[in-house]
């Protein structure tokens, strides 16, 4: 899923640049198509298309921007880092443990963005006010940026890039206000200024960043509301905004729309049971994970680690929320080896409420404290905390 905006945003595939001639109309074809697949987790597939629309179209900054996007999007798959739940807590605090992605994806993502600064920057150059030529520059050092944060896990390391896109980018707005697809990256890193503490801030006012929470999710909820090639872009970060201000009614919204959307990306689907989960709204989330679920049985294509488990883990907790004593089957399924370890103390968690609501408190201490030091061990603070909270409970406390 999405989301080349900002940093640490799940946000799906680059926009699709206009063709700017005749020569390049089959290029633009092909990275059409591409998009479609990346939605879709063929990563593979979409990957060998952007190298044909490259063949065809060497000189265009698009093409290269949409591969190196496709490449950095099947490493965040690899990883298991596409979903909300990774990205609520603090955008300067990454929480999600930092596997390293293949040698082979990161050397041919660099030579990829490489290529697309390069030849972004010259179009730049040659012609200062060509709106075309500034988006692809600005989304290219975007990329650079969510690359450095999400992959490197350095997210200050990635400031100048992120600045210089959001720059670029404002710039493409000033020009032409009609070109919605900029809104993306300046709405998104707006909400992320907005977030930050006071002194970095403050910093990154003086370093040019303009700042404004409701500014930003209304540029994201201009660009999902237009025809822009970026409305899935602004969808996708629309749905972990809204679930970081807990206006779940908006976001399960975007999440029926991106369901139209896109009908075969499952994970759509659980971000759909997850947000109702989190709105309190158990039964409907049981019966959306239990339909994902389904999909899950049937997918063929790659999955991402764990994936069984945390569909389980999902619907688990959905099931403890409705004091059903069969959640437990779910939660024990999501304790496996399989399972990544934020989803294990997650779901060890939820086996301690459990337990609780069947009167077993050495039960409830006991999966708590598992859960205690599998949630310090995947610095995973809000699971923590509730494990120790379970804990002081079950022991009378």
């Amino acid at each position: 899923m999405a989301l080349r905006a900002a940093c640490f945003l799940v946000i799906l595939t680059p926009v699709i640049a206009p063709a700017i001639a005749a020569q390049t109309d089959t290029a633009a074809a092909l990275r059409a198509r591409a998009n479609t697949l990346v939605y879709e987790h063929e990563h593979d597939q979409a990957i060998e298309m952007f190298r044909r629309a490259i063949a065809i179209a060497p000189e265009d900054p698009a093409a290269h921007r949409s591969l190196a996007s496709a490449l950095w999007l099947k490493m965040l798959f690899l990883r298991g880092a596409v979903t909300v739940d990774h990205y609520l807590g603090s955008f300067s605090k990454p929480r999600v443990h930092l596997r390293k992605p293949p040698q082979e994806l990161v050397n041919e993502f660099q030579s990829e963005i490489g290529k697309a600064v390069e030849l972004a920057e010259k179009r730049v150059a040659e012609r200062p006010r060509d709106v075309q030529a500034r988006y692809d520059l600005g989304a290219a050092v975007g990329l650079q940026a969510s690359y450095v944060a999400s992959i490197e896990g350095k997210l200050l390391a990635g400031f100048r890039a992120a600045r210089r896109a959001y720059a670029e980018h404002e710039k493409v707005i000033e020009l032409d206000p009609s070109r919605k697809d900029a809104n993306v990256t300046v709405g998104t890193y707006r909400y992320i200024i907005s977030t930050l503490s006071v002194p970095m801030r403050m910093m990154a006012y003086v370093a040019g960043f303009g700042g404004g929470k409701e500014r930003g999710i209304h540029m994201l909820e201009e660009t999902a509301a237009s025809n822009a090639d970026s409305k899935t872009d602004a969808l996708f970060a629309l749905v972990l905004l809204y679930n970081r201000e807990k206006r779940y009614d908006d976001a399960l919204r975007v999440l029926q729309e991106l369901r139209r959307l896109h009908p075969r990306n499952r994970l759509v689907v659980l971000e759909s049971g997850s947000t109702a989960l989190r709105a309190g709204r158990a039964a409907q989330a049981d019966a959306v994970l239990t339909e994902g679920m389904a999909m899950l049985a049937k997918a063929t294509g790659p999955k991402i680690p764990g994936e069984a488990t945390l569909w389980h883990y999902k619907r688990g907790a959905a099931r403890v929320a409705l004091g059903r004593p069969d959640a437990a089957v779910d939660l024990r399924v999501a304790t496996g080896p399989d399972a990544q370890l934020w989803v294990q103390g997650r779901s060890r968690v939820e086996l301690a409420r459990l337990a609780l609501q069947q009167g077993n408190r050495s039960a409830a201490a006991a999966e708590a404290k598992q859960a205690d030091a599998l949630c310090r061990q995947d610095q995973d603070p809000p699971c923590l905390e509730e494990a120790r909270n379970l804990l002081r409970t079950a022991d009378g406390r």
